[in-house]
This record gives structure tokens, C-alpha cells and sequence, in this order.
């Protein structure tokens, strides 16, 4: 009964591989085809308006990661001197050098991508919510003195 178990789920196992590796191909072949459709589709709408939209959108994405490259260390710096998580800044980095690499992708499906990462709302530079303190806790210090500390001061004295 055990091995039937254990033959039962290597053979999904094998399946969701395969079917994962088939999808992963699909997306890696099918995603040019669709930008190429989508290039032609609107070619046909604006014309040669087009060629200067490709350009531009390559030369905002180059912008963008020369931009984004200078200013990760800046976003790390500050969000450790906020005492923020420099993940978040890292994440908004590296999004949007992402989306600066897709808008050198020729496309306008990969253009309406980057605007999309583009447009996401940052984690970094919202300050930290803290909690409001309590009027009732007094702060102070404490120190404990053993009994046998104080009459051995008191006897000198």
C-alpha cells in the first residue's frame, strides 16, 4: 500500500513538471507572438507614430535604469536611517529597473506592462506607524540593593 502511495505521487509529481514546462514554453513562445500581433494591430491604427513611441519608451526605460541605478544606495541609506526595512526599498529598485527593462523590450504589450509596475504605490518612504504612548507609564530607572549592601554602608558611617 505504501509504495502504491509513493508511486502515485511521483507520477504527479512528473506531471506537474511537465505541465509546468509545458506552460513555461507556451509563455516563453507565446508572449513574442502576441507582441509581435499587438505591434501589427496597432501599427495599423497609428501608423508610423508608432516607430517614435518604440524609441521614446526605449529611451525613458534607458533613463530609467541609469536613474534607478544611482539611486538604490540613496533609498538604502535612508530607509536604514528611518530605521525602515531596506527590503522595501530594494523591491521598489529593482521594480522599477524591471520596468525600465521592459520598456526597452520593443512591444506595447511590455510598454503597458512597465507602465503598470510603474504606477504600483511604493513601500518605501511611508514613515514607520508607531504606537501612541501611554500616559500612564513613568519611566525611570531601577536599582537593587540586597539588605546586607545597606547595613554594611550604614555601619561605616
Amino acid at each position: 500500500m505504501i509504495a502504491d502511495a509513493d508511486s502515485y505521487f511521483l507520477i504527479n509529481r512528473v506531471l506537474i513538471v511537465r505541465s509546468f514546462g509545458f506552460v513555461f514554453l507556451l509563455v516563453v513562445l507565446g508572449f513574442p507572438a502576441l507582441e509581435i500581433y499587438t505591434l501589427f494591430r496597432v501599427a495599423d491604427l497609428i501608423g508610423w507614430w508608432l516607430l517614435a513611441w518604440l524609441l521614446g519608451s526605449a529611451l525613458i526605460g534607458w533613463m530609467l535604469i541609469r536613474e534607478e541605478s544611482l539611486a538604490v544606495f540613496g533609498r538604502l541609506a535612508v530607509a536604514m536611517q528611518n530605521s525602515q526595512s531596506p527590503i522595501a526599498a530594494l523591491w521598489d529598485s529593482g521594480r522599477t529597473m524591471l520596468a525600465g527593462v521592459l520598456l526597452i523590450i520593443p512591444g506595447v504589450l511590455s510598454d503597458v506592462m512597465a507602465l503598470i509596475l510603474l504606477l504600483l504605490p511604493s513601500k518605501a518612504g511611508r514613515p514607520v506607524v508607531r504606537g501612541t504612548p501611554d500616559d500612564n507609564v513613568i519611566e525611570g530607572e531601577v536599582r537593587v540593593v540586597e539588605a546586607e549592601q545597606i547595613e554594611s554602608n550604614t555601619r561605616f558611617k
